[in-house]
């Protein structure tokens, strides 16, 4: 992924669930403060009104009798491989559990059934390769789910079953090939999705019939080698599309004919040559602003006569154009080396 896109990725609205960890990481210095003294293996805990933080920094085993009001859980930076069922009995009121950097390699079906009103779900850098159906039967209130760097190499939309209010889905650096049909169809209120960094070649046409106002999609990092009519047609409130570091040649005309809200575009390291006529016509000026900028650098443009309508297009959007003296003519031979903006002024 570009530098440029990856910034954005971290930066740019919308839930972040690498943040609340970090946050979390402040509540020993917290405790300190107040005259805590925490030992590497044990569990802090800081009650409040709003409920208990529990946090677990390389626990040998997962804690057992929490305070019934707890609300947030930390168990990190563990050798746990897996949970016991039961692991979060006792704490009706959980709201937001993180997992992340263990080395867990299942969960249990039963896991989640005693936390009806959990918000947030952080597994991040585990190593799961499944996950067991029916986990989120009881998860209807679940808004971010994070399973990035894990070792999903499939995924079935069974296992997605019960999230009726997911708002945020990071799936991003595992092992994904290939997308079962019907993935999202019951995510209706998914606004992120993040496929990126997995090894995806194609995407089934209907993997965004579901979520009814996504915002943001990356799916940067993939060999995806063309980009279809109707993938995006479900999607017009879609503003942020990340589509750098692909295998990338064609762009087909109708692709972005719905997005008239699009804010950012990465369509970087690629291998796109040229683009049909007519594609940008929704995007930018004078249709809109794409008031966050676009990135088409770092692909082997053909500057000929093909390109022209590309050519008119930056020269009414080159003040949202990231990265353009890396955006170069591959050929003809007599523009090879010069900037598209260059050429697009010329004519």
């Amino acid at each position: 992924m570009s530098s440029w896109g990856g910034q954005q990725k971290q930066s740019s609205g919308g839930l972040d669930p690498r943040l609340p960890p970090a946050l979390f990481l402040l509540l020993p210095l917290v405790a300190l403060a107040q005259g805590v003294e925490p030992s590497r293996k044990a569990c802090l805990t800081l009650p409040s009104t709003e409920g208990s933080s529990v946090s677990c920094f390389s626990p040998a085993r997962f804690p057992a009798q929490l305070p019934a009001d707890t609300a947030l859980l930390v168990v990190e930076f563990s050798t746990l491989a897996r949970l016991p069922a039961a692991a979060l009995q006792g704490v009706p009121g959980l709201q937001e559990l993180h997992l992340s950097s263990n080395q867990l390699q299942e969960l249990p079906a039963e896991l989640l059934l005693p936390v009806p009103q959990l918000k947030v779900l952080d597994l991040t850098h585990n190593s799961l390769a499944r996950l067991p159906p029916g986990l989120f039967q009881a998860s209807a209130t679940l808004r971010t789910l994070v399973l990035k760097h894990n070792r999903l190499e499939v995924l079935q939309a069974s296992w997605l079953l019960g999230l009726k209010a997911l708002e945020y889905l990071d799936l991003s650096s595992n092992r994904l090939q290939t997308l079962p049909p019907g993935l999202l169809a019951n995510l209706t209120a998914l606004r992120t999705l993040d496929l990126g960094d997995n090894q995806l070649e194609t995407l089934p046409p209907d993997l965004l019939r579901g979520p009814l106002c996504l915002q943001r999609l990356h799916l940067e990092g993939n060999q995806l080698r063309a980009l279809g009519e109707d993938l995006l047609a479900t999607q017009p409130a879609l503003r942020y599309l990340f589509l750098g570091d692909n295998k990338l040649t064609t762009v087909a005309a109708g692709a972005f004919r719905s997005q008239k809200e699009l804010d950012m575009l990465d369509l970087s390291n690629n291998s796109l040559t040229s683009m049909p006529r007519g594609l940008w016509k929704s995007l930018g000026k004078p249709s809109g602003d794409m008031k966050d900028g676009f990135d088409i650098s770092s692909n082997p443009w053909i500057c000929d006569q093909n390109l022209d309508d590309l050519c008119h297009w930056l020269v009414a959007n080159k003040h949202r154009m990231f990265s353009q003296n890396d955006t170069r003519c591959a050929g003809p031979d007599a523009l090879r080396g010069q900037t598209l903006l260059a050429v697009a002024g010329s004519l």
